[in-house]
C-alpha cells in the first residue's frame, strides 16, 4: 500500500465555502508538500475541481508529478455517467489508476438501481482505459447498499473507496465497514474522530482529531485490508475544528498532516504490499 496525501488533508487551506483563504493552497504547492514529506500519493478531490483548471495549469501538474514521482490519483463527486466519463479521461491523462467519486451532489441524490444503471454504462470505458471506479462511502448508503453495487456491476473494475468516518450518517461505524467492504477496498481514507457526550447528556459530538488520538486504529485497518491484497493507497484525511481564526485552524491542519503522515508511514511499515 502507497501513503499519500489529499486535497482533503489540508481542507481548511484550499478552501471551505463561507472560509476561504487568501492564497488558496493550490496543485502546484500540494505536490511539494507530497514530495517533502515523502508520499507516493496525491489525491485530488472535488474540493479541487480539475476540470475547472486552465489546460496549462493542468498538464503543468502532470509534468512536475512526473518529475517528484508523485502518483496522481483523482477524485470527484456526481456518479452520473457524462461527468465520470469526463473525468475518467483526465483521469488517463494523469495516469490515475482509479477514479474516487461521491456518489451524490446538490440536487443529485441516485437511488441505488440508478447508481448500478449508471456504473454498467461506464463499465466498457473503465475497461479500456484500464481505471477502476472507486465508490466512496459517503453518508447516505450503507455498507450493504454499496457491496450490491459493487457485485452488481463488476468487482474487478468496481471498487471501495472506504472513508473511516463518513458513514457514521448512515448509523454504522468503521469495523462493520470493513467487515462488509474491505473485500472490495480499493483506497483507504483514513481519518480519525473523537465522539463525546455533549455537557448536558443528551446526546454526542463527532468531531475531527489528531491522527491517532481518537477512535480509528489504523493498525486493525491495515492489518485487515492487506489480507485482500486489492487497497493500493491509503489517504490521510482530516476534520479539524475550526480554531477561531483561519490562519490558527490552517496551523494546527498542517502540524496535524505532519503527525499523520508519521504515524501511517510508521504503521505501514508492517504492511507492506
Amino acid at each position: 500500500m502507497d501513503l499519500g496525501i489529499s486535497t482533503y488533508t489540508y481542507p481548511w487551506a484550499v478552501g471551505v465555502p463561507g472560509y476561504g483563504p487568501a492564497q488558496p493552497l493550490a496543485l502546484p504547492e500540494l505536490l511539494e508538500i507530497g514530495h517533502r514529506l515523502a508520499v507516493k500519493r496525491l489525491q485530488i478531490g472535488d474540493n479541487l475541481p480539475v476540470h475547472t483548471l486552465p489546460s496549462t495549469s493542468w498538464c503543468e501538474a502532470i509534468r512536475r508529478a512526473g518529475q517528484l514521482g508523485v502518483q496522481l490519483e483523482l477524485g470527484t463527486r456526481r456518479l452520473e455517467r457524462e461527468h465520470i466519463g469526463r473525468y475518467l479521461e483526465l483521469a488517463a491523462q494523469a495516469g490515475s489508476p482509479f477514479l474516487r467519486v461521491v456518489v451524490d451532489d446538490q440536487g443529485y441524490a441516485p437511488s441505488r438501481a440508478e447508481v448500478v444503471a449508471e456504473v454498467r454504462a461506464l463499465l466498457p470505458q473503465l475497461r479500456e482505459q484500464k481505471i477502476r471506479l472507486g465508490i466512496e462511502n459517503h453518508d447516505r448508503f450503507s455498507a450493504k447498499s454499496l457491496q450490491i453495487i459493487v457485485e452488481s456491476t463488476d468487482p474487478d473494475w468496481v471498487g471501495i473507496c472506504l472513508d473511516t468516518s463518513n458513514s457514521l450518517g448512515a448509523g454504522e461505524g468503521v469495523a462493520y465497514l470493513v467487515e462488509i467492504l474491505a473485500p472490495y477496498v480499493i483506497n483507504l481514507h483514513y481519518k480519525d474522530i473523537a465522539i463525546r457526550r455533549v455537557a448536558h447528556k443528551m446526546g454526542f459530538e463527532v468531531a475531527g482529531c489528531a491522527p491517532g488520538q481518537g477512535l480509528i486504529d489504523p493498525r486493525y485497518l491495515l492489518s485487515t485490508l492487506s489480507k485482500y491484497l486489492r487497497c493500493e493507497s491509503v489517504t490521510l484525511e482530516q476534520w479539524p475544528p475550526y480554531l477561531g481564526t483561519l490562519e490558527a485552524t490552517i496551523r494546527q491542519e498542517a502540524a496535524w498532516a505532519e503527525e499523520g503522515i508519521d504515524l501511517l508511514k510508521n504503521t505501514l511499515k508492517n504492511y507492506t504490499q
